[in-house]
């Protein structure tokens, strides 16, 4: 599947009892996600943010809110840096979700709220909702088909979601299964290519590619010459700088993939492990931003 379909946003409510009480999940990751829906029509991820952040009267909550503009993880999931934390979305004295998976669904689970009705786009909400359970069901080898209950199965006598939601698009949750198991199988969309940005271009040459040279230079290595001036001008080529002072720039070119496997396995990944090696989170994230950078100007996939 393609991981970076969708943007994820995090921003976290604050650590309350009622709402977050801030403890890890007992399975440690995920083991299931509930498929959930709002039961607000109209209300956005970002509504939803605000009356939890500021709920104090019972204990409810969920990780994920999803609507046709954004993925909001307002609890952590483990989808990033943060581990999985547990939320209130399935009361604890219904046990249909302990003898179907051994566990509690709040210690245990995901729970994963589809936004719908009012003035929200059903396809795109859906769309993001089907995307996201994909990935949970990829992140951490989850079969769609037994690992996403709802919380109607959950809890039959007194809960209707997210069949309601999706009965909003005319969907069943046997859609929403077979959907998010296409999203799984899905081939990995790549650009042809974007542009590089012209200060990375400069920055790997002015760090990287010019030293290089120079080194050939004074070894008087004509090969060498030739060839770090030729990935200079293919990295100008990628970010539209123009090769010649003063002169036009050429048509934007798809940087060569073996130029991005030089400069990453000659200058970048030592830095990175350096970086990493030395307990600086924060340089290695940057190493790994330039090669990215590289990548997409090659029509690579990034890591």
């Amino acid at each position: 599947m393609d991981r970076n379909k969708y943007t994820i946003e995090r921003r976290y409510i604050n650590k309350r009892q009622n709402v977050r009480p801030g403890t890890r999940l007992k399975t440690g990751t995920p083991a299931f996600f509930v498929a959930h829906d709002t039961g607000n029509p109209g209300a956005s991820a970002d509504n939803h943010f605000t009356y939890f952040q500021n709920l104090k009267d019972r204990s409810a909550s969920a990780q994920v809110f999803i609507d046709d503009t954004k993925i909001l993880e307002i609890i952590p999931t483990g989808t990033g840096e943060n581990p999985a934390e547990k939320a209130w979305h399935v009361l604890y004295n219904v046990t249909t979700d302990n003898e179907r998976f051994g566990y509690d669904s709040n210690d245990a689970a995901l729970g994963v709220e589809l936004c719908y009705g009012g003035k929200i786009n059903f396809a795109e909400a859906y769309k993001r909702f089907v995307w996201y359970l994909a990935l949970c069901c990829d992140k951490w080898g989850k079969n769609p088909s037994t690992h996403i209950p709802t919380h109607k199965q959950l809890d039959p006598g007194r809960k209707s979601d997210c069949d309601q939601g999706l009965k909003v698009g005319n969907k069943t949750l046997k859609d929403l299964i077979t959907d998010v198991a296409a999203e799984l199988a899905a081939p990995i969309s790549v650009p042809d290519f974007v542009q590089l940005p012209a200060n990375i271009a400069q920055s790997l040459i002015d760090n990287y590619v010019s030293p290089a040279w120079f080194v050939s230079k004074n070894a008087e290595d004509e090969i060498g010459k030739t060839h770090f001036h030729n990935l200079a001008n293919n990295l100008r080529m990628a970010a539209g700088i123009p090769l010649i002072a003063g002169k036009s720039a050429l048509p934007i070119q798809k940087l060569p993939k073996s130029n991005v496997q030089e400069i990453i396995f000659r200058w970048l990944s030592p830095a990175w492990f350096n970086a990493k090696a030395g307990g600086d989170p924060e340089q290695a994230k940057h190493f790994n931003n330039l090669a990215n950078y590289l990548r997409r100007a090659a029509g690579i996939p990034i890591e």
